[in-house]
């Protein structure tokens, strides 16, 4: 009786070790998974670091565009830009310019 007593109790063992390795190998399998998504992670991180910098660039560049529209704006309504584009455009002179043309 004792025999198949210590049988019985080696088997529970090594299933036990069975058991116990298979536990490993699949928190080992799992812990390798985990690391490589880790890895596509921070790849993902740095990459959306980078678009995020990237439109911060761009948000500054058109911040910067809009400033100088709105000078433009600005002095597209003053009286020397009206008669700059009167000179220029439509050829006009005041009373008392004279005009000069060069030869061509």
């Amino acid at each position: 009786m004792k025999k198949a007593k210590k049988r019985k109790n080696k088997k529970k063992i090594a299933n036990n070790y069975l058991g116990m390795a298979a536990i490993a190998v699949v928190s080992l399998f799992l812990l390798g998974a985990l690391a490589l998504e880790s890895v596509n992670m921070r790849e993902r991180v740095f990459a959306y670091e980078a678009r995020a910098a990237e439109l911060e660039d761009q948000i500054s560049n058109e911040e910067d565009r809009t400033k100088e529209i709105d000078e433009l704006n600005e002095y597209m309504k003053t009286d020397e830009y009206a008669a700059e584009v009167a000179r220029d455009k439509l050829g006009l002179v005041k009373d008392n310019e004279i005009v000069f043309e060069e030869e061509k």
